[in-house]
């Protein structure tokens, strides 16, 4: 019988620190609007560095680094993943869809569809937009966007944490760019 063995960390084969900052980027940008919790801006950048997204914006209330609550769940990935505060998700949000980006709101509204459907836009510059843990996406920027996704959900529960939620969704927006 063979085992299947655990690996070290050194075994994983990861990239460096400048080949990742050197390697085209996944063409998807994060919109943070209003985020609340450091941990869960924390697991934005973790998630974003797993996934080689080309960059975060982090607007509102959303905390940003340097900050060390921040720091203890991205574990570096404040430093790989390409990252920039703007005021006004609204503003920002007008100017990438201005630019061409396919504005993806990640929100449960009357008209949503599956995040399966993600592979549509897989030719397309991405703008996925994650909002405030109680309030969600601001209803004006689900106004602008493309499309409103959510992740199917079978339990008794209205929502998947952000940073969950952010996992999920990244996912199924990488995997089929990847090829």
């Amino acid at each position: 019988m063979t085992s299947n063995r655990k690996l070290k960390l050194w075994e994983l084969k990861r990239v460096d620190k400048e080949t990742f900052l050197s390697q085209n980027k996944v063409d998807i940008i994060i919109i943070l609007d209003n985020i609340r919790s450091l941990n869960n801006v924390g697991s934005f950048f973790r998630t974003c560095d797993a996934f080689n997204v080309k960059k975060i914006y982090l607007c509102g209330i959303t905390p940003h680094p340097p900050h060390r609550e921040i720091n203890k769940t991205a574990i570096g990935a404040t430093q790989t993943v390409n990252w920039e505060y703007r005021e006004s998700a609204l503003t920002l949000t007008k100017e990438l869809k201005a630019k061409g980006n396919s504005i993806i709101s990640i929100e449960q509204a009357s008209k949503t569809k599956n995040i399966q459907e993600l592979s549509n836009f897989i030719n397309k510059p991405l703008v996925l937009v994650f909002g405030n843990e109680v309030q969600g996406v601001d209803q004006s920027i689900v106004d602008l966007s493309h499309e409103v996704m959510e992740i199917p959900q079978y339990g008794t529960k209205h929502s998947l944490n952000v940073s969950v939620c952010a996992g999920n969704v990244i996912w199924e927006a990488t995997k089929n760019r990847n090829k």
